[in-house]
C-alpha cells in the first residue's frame, strides 16, 4: 500500500475491534471513494487467506492477524525507545549538538532502509526510534537552554499531544473522512511542502541569512501552521491504515510497521510545533 507519510514511503493498515473508537464502521465513501478499496493488498484475492482446496490437507497459519492490541502495544515500544532515546540527549548531549546531528542523520538512514524492506524489521524500527530519540532530545534540550526559548520543547510536547488527541476524536466522529481525494491532495501539498523546505535550506546554505523567509517572520509562522496541518492530515491517514489492516487481516509483524508510521508522524509534528513556537518566541 502507498504511504501516507510526508519522508518515508511504508504499507499500511487498519481498523480496529474495539479500541481507542476504531471499532465503528469504515468511513462512508464506497468503492469509488475509498482510496484501500479494491486495491488494498488484503482486499480481494487476500494473500493471508487460508484456502483449503477439497481433499487438500490442512494448513495452520503460522501468524494470527493483526489487531488493535498489537499495534497499540508496539507503538508504546517505539515512542517509548523514543522519549528513551530523548532523555539521554537531553541530559547528556545538549553541549555536542554534532552528534546529535550524526544521530539524526543515522535515524533517517535507518528509516529509508526500513522503508523500502518488504518486511518490517523491529530491529531497525527500535534503532531509528532510538537514535531519533537522541537527536530531538539534544536539540529540545539546547533550545530549552536559551532564554527565549525555556519551556517551548514542553509545549512541543503537549501541542503534539493535543493535535493526536484532536484527530482522533475528529476521525472516530467522522467528521474526517479519509478518501481517494483527500488522500490525493494531502500527499501533493506534502510534496510541495518539503521540496520549499529544502529549496530554502539552499538558499541559506549558499546565499546565507534566513532563504526564503520560511524560518521567520509572518511567512515562517504560516509555514509553520501548514506543516502542523500536513502532520494531522497524515495522521489521520495513518489511523486509516492502521483501521483497514486490521480489517483485513493483515499478519500480526505488521504492527510493527503501523507502530513505524505513527512514530514518523508524531516526530513530524513534534518537530514543526517546535519550529512554530520558536518563531513566536523569536
Amino acid at each position: 500500500m502507498r504511504s501516507s507519510n510526508p519522508v518515508f514511503s511504508r504499507r499500511g493498515f487498519s481498523r480496529g475491534t474495539g479500541y481507542a473508537g476504531f471499532d465503528a464502521p469504515p468511513q462512508a465513501g464506497g468503492p469509488a471513494a475509498n482510496p484501500y478499496a479494491g486495491a488494498n493488498p488484503y482486499a480481494g484475492s487476500n494473500p493471508y487467506a487460508t484456502q483449503t482446496p477439497q481433499y487438500a490437507p490442512q494448513y495452520t497459519p503460522q501468524t494470527r492477524p493483526m489487531t488493535m492490541d498489537d499495534v497499540v502495544t508496539r507503538t508504546g515500544l517505539t515512542l517509548g525507545t523514543v522519549v528513551v532515546g530523548a532523555t539521554v540527549g537531553w541530559l547528556f548531549l545538549t553541549g555536542q549538538l554534532a552528534f546529535a546531528i550524526g544521530a539524526g542523520l543515522a535515524a533517517t538512514v535507518l528509516g529509508f532502509i526500513q522503508s523500502f524492506l518488504r518486511k518490517p524489521v523491529p530491529a531497525l524500527i527500535l534503532g531509528y526510534a532510538a537514535l531519533e530519540g537522541v537527536f530531538l532530545g539534544a536539540l529540545s534540550g539546547y533550545l530549552n537552554g536559551l532564554p527565549k526559548m525555556n519551556g517551548a520543547p514542553m509545549q512541543a510536547v503537549l501541542g503534539t499531544m493535543a493535535v493526536f488527541v484532536a484527530v482522533l476524536i475528529a476521525y472516530k466522529t467522522r467528521i474526517i473522512r479519509v478518501t481517494e481525494r483527500f488522500t490525493r491532495f494531502v500527499l501533493i501539498a506534502a510534496l510541495g511542502f518539503v521540496l520549499l523546505s529544502l529549496v530554502n535550506v539552499l538558499f541559506m546554505v549558499f546565499g546565507g541569512g534566513d532563504g526564503l523567509g520560511f524560518r521567520s517572520g509572518g511567512l515562517g509562522i504560516l509555514f509553520g501552521v501548514v506543516g502542523i496541518v500536513l502532520g494531522a492530515a497524515f495522521l489521520a491517514m495513518d489511523f486509516k491504515q492502521v483501521e483497514d489492516g486490521v480489517a483485513y487481516g493483515a499478519p500480526r509483524e505488521e504492527s510493527w510497521l503501523a507502530a513505524f508510521g505513527l512514530t514518523l508522524t508524531l516526530v513530524w509534528i513534534y518537530w514543526e510545533m517546535l519550529r512554530l513556537i520558536s518563531i513566536l518566541r523569536d
